[in-house]
């Protein structure tokens, strides 16, 4: 009983002596020494060397759970420090250099699987250098640069497994020829950029082939021509369409704003997606009419009560539209600043 007495009595004077060494202060009120911080509970938040007031070798922060948050190792005391930081599980998260408080450097982030997510140059806390974003297999996914935090120079991306799109950044701002290509090796898509903004032609592919051929001006849209088999090919405006309508699986007929009419040998879906969402609106889906929605001037009833679309010009045929029709021609007298109007005005 009194060998153990004196046991305990030694633990505790060791404890008091090894808390009494830790977590010191000198006459300057510099840190010095090793210091362990806790919450009001015990738990560790952090554990370190001070010299001096800086942090010097390795300092460990910890979670509530006591597994590791983040381990600092300094190369040079309170200012530069390889980083890592982990999950609750005690994942890789990320990995990198901080200099003065900044991540400085090429950063490396991690799944929680362990395969590598992206890798990121920094410069004194600002992107600056090429980021490159990996896929699970390893596969590079993006390659983009910075300058200041903003994208600066060529930028390329994977679409798919073979596909992929490029184009290149200026101070942020997408700047000069953009293309992309298909899993085959197609063409799919090429513009132009001009501080950001679509300028000049923009051009879109199926098959290699042309489907749509544009033209821009700073952002607005002055044209937009798109293929219609009839069965030869032929390109049209969409600004001269006035309404669409299918006849059934692969045949659409296209009704001009001229009244002249055109039959194209292509499904009602693919003229559709040509001349875009922003043109031609549903009047009646059961029956797959669309109409060009600066045409809609309201709703009216024909001689039998019915309601029909009042349009401008006014169809060789009459349009009854069903319920998101008769709302959309009820909207039309409040859509006076539509990106049609916008684009409409832009070619006056």
């Amino acid at each position: 009983m009194r060998h153990t007495t004196i046991i305990l009595i030694a633990t505790l004077v060791l404890n008091s002596f090894n808390a009494a060494a830790q977590n010191q202060i000198d006459k300057q009120g510099r840190r010095q020494g090793h210091w362990v911080r806790t919450d009001k509970d015990g738990s560790k938040i952090f554990e370190g060397d001070f010299v001096d007031g800086l942090e010097t070798g390795v300092f460990t922060y910890y979670y509530g759970n006591g597994t590791v948050r983040m381990r600092n190792t300094y190369t040079i005391p309170g200012k530069r420090c390889t980083h890592e930081a982990y999950d609750e599980e005690g994942h890789l998260l990320a990995r990198g250099e901080y200099s003065q408080r900044n991540r400085d450097g090429k950063w490396s982030f991690y799944a929680v699987d362990g395969h590598l997510l992206k890798e990121t140059t920094y410069n004194m806390g600002i992107k600056d250098g090429p980021q490159v974003v990996f896929e699970r297999n390893g596969d590079t996914a993006e390659v983009a640069n910075f300058s200041n935090n903003r994208h600066h120079g060529r930028w390329w991306k994977r679409i798919g497994d073979n596909g992929y799109i490029t184009g290149n950044y200026v101070n942020g701002a997408m700047e000069g020829r953009l293309v992309e290509y298909n899993e085959n090796g197609q063409i799919s898509r090429e513009g132009f950029y001009e501080g950001g903004l679509k300028h000049g032609s923009y051009r879109y592919f199926e098959n290699g082939r042309l489907t749509i051929d544009e033209r821009w001006n700073h952002g607005s849209m002055n044209e937009r021509l798109i293929l219609l088999m009839t069965p030869e090919e032929k390109f049209v405006s969409v600004f001269d369409i006035e309404c669409m309508a299918a006849q059934g699986k692969n045949k659409v007929v296209v009704f001009l704003k001229d009244g002249s009419r055109l039959t194209g040998h292509e499904s009602a879906d693919i003229v559709y997606n040509r001349v875009g969402n922003e043109i031609l609106v549903s009047a009646n889906r059961k029956s797959r009419v669309m109409v060009a929605r600066d045409c809609v001037q309201g709703i009216g009833k024909d001689n039998d009560g019915r309601e029909i679309l009042i349009m401008e010009p006014q169809p060789k045929f009459t349009v009854f539209p069903d319920e998101d029709g008769k709302k959309m021609a009820n909207m039309r007298r409040y859509d006076e600043h539509s990106p049609l109007e916008d684009m409409l005005r832009e070619r006056q």
